[in-house]
């Protein structure tokens, strides 16, 4: 390859953040073309936001199960986040396909447009944001980066206005 194609391929990849690389599989375990999301992730991460990210959109039968063996909860929920226990690997986001597309359809936007409120709100949990006790820190974060990133509303605001009261913390441990 000439120079110059080398030249133009690094600066087309400086644009993207080196920082962040986001994994995207369906519930079998096989990458999924997803790059509105992928590429919004990346792109709207915070600074701390280093490694790999593995976000995974699944049958909500399979985030029922993984919500009841993790945390006790038997019903499918939006998103869970399971942190890694190794260096360069953040963890996982799960999403829920079917609770995603209904709470899009509910919200008056896209299912794509729903995959980021929720692969945001999980990436902040992996990055050790807590909701339920560290006094509006994550929902101050995560309001300036959905912002960033072009969308009307975040997780946690749509829960306050809907119920007026917090979402319940949904980090699942392992």
């Amino acid at each position: 390859m000439p120079a110059e194609d080398h030249r133009r391929r690094a600066a087309r990849l400086g644009r993207r953040r080196p920082g962040l690389r986001v994994v995207v599989a369906d519930g079998r375990g096989r990458r999924v073309a997803a790059p509105g999301v992928a590429r919004w992730l990346a792109g709207v991460a915070p600074a701390a936001a280093r490694g790999t990210v593995s976000l995974a959109l699944v049958s909500d039968a399979t985030v029922r199960a993984l919500n009841r063996a993790h945390r006790g909860i038997d019903r499918a929920t939006d998103v869970l986040s399971f942190p890694a226990l190794m260096d360069g690997f953040l963890g996982d986001v799960v999403i829920a396909r079917g609770v995603a597309g209904r709470q899009a359809r509910a919200a008056g936007h896209s299912e794509l447009t729903e995959f980021r409120v929720l692969a945001l709100h999980g990436l902040l949990h992996l990055l050790g944001y807590d909701h339920d006790r560290d006094g509006g820190r994550m929902r101050r974060v995560e309001s300036r980066l959905r912002r960033k990133g072009g969308l009307r509303e975040g997780l946690i605001e749509r829960a306050r206005g809907s119920a007026g009261s917090p979402r319940q913390g949904k980090r699942a441990r392992r």
